[in-house]
Parts: structure tokens; sequence; C-alpha cells
């Protein structure tokens, strides 16, 4: 049983230099970080901050994006884990616009109303004279 890693299939031609000798090449470099998918994020997304369905959008990139990772394909895993950020950010920001926004809409609206509460008050209980219909 061969147990050694990598595994190489065995009929693999190995390169050969002009005089018979086995050559490897290795290429030197800082090795780069995989790429983000925001897979959490996005799960917190769809199921807290699910709004117009943009927190679903985000888990399905990151899903691709881990599922090319995985394959991979780092530039497309680097793509689609950029688009479910983007979908993150846009379902964090309007989960958190539109409680203010609403906000903003029934306070305006109450203080609406009390001002108009108040200038109807005002108008009912002014007192007409016979005298102001002549």
């Amino acid at each position: 049983m061969d147990t050694s890693y990598p595994r190489e299939h065995p009929r693999a031609p190995t390169p050969r230099k002009a005089d018979g000798a086995a050559h490897t090449a290795l290429t030197l470099g800082a090795p780069r970080p995989p790429p983000r998918d925001h897979l959490i994020w996005s799960v917190f997304s769809t199921l807290y901050l699910n709004v117009c369905c943009l927190g679903f959008l985000a888990l399905a990139y990151s899903i691709k994006a881990r599922d090319q990772k995985v394959a991979g394909d780092l530039e497309a895993a680097g793509r689609l884990g950029s688009k479910a950020k983007c979908y993150n950010i846009l379902a964090t920001m309007w989960a958190l616009v539109l409680p203010l926004l609403l906000l903003a809409l029934v306070v305006t609206g109450a203080l609406h109303l009390s001002r108009l509460a108040k200038d109807s008050a005002a108008f009912f209980s002014t007192k007409f004279d016979d005298s102001d219909y002549d």
C-alpha cells in the first residue's frame, strides 16, 4: 500500500534533462492567503437581516465562493466572495437604515399630529356671536 503524500500517478512521466537526470522546478514566493467567503456573516444576514432577500443572495454567493475555493479556483472564489461581501453590506445597511427611517417618520408624524390637534382645538374653542353672521 502506497501511503506517500502527495500521491502521484505511478505511470506519470518524470521530466528528464538531456543527460537523463530528473529535475524539479520550485516557485518561491510568499503564499497568498485564500480569499474570504464571508459565510458566517452571510448566515447571520440571512437569519436576522434578510431585507429584500439580500441575506439569502449573500449566502448563495458565499457558498459558491467556498465551493470554488475548495475546487482550487482562487480567482473565482475571490470574485464570488467579493459579491457576497457587497450583498452582506447592503443587507446590514438596509437593516440599520429602515428602522431609523421608520422611527424618524413616526416622530415627525407625531409632532405634526400634535400641532394639528392643538390648532384644531383652538378652532373649535372659539365662540361665535350672532353679530358675526350679519
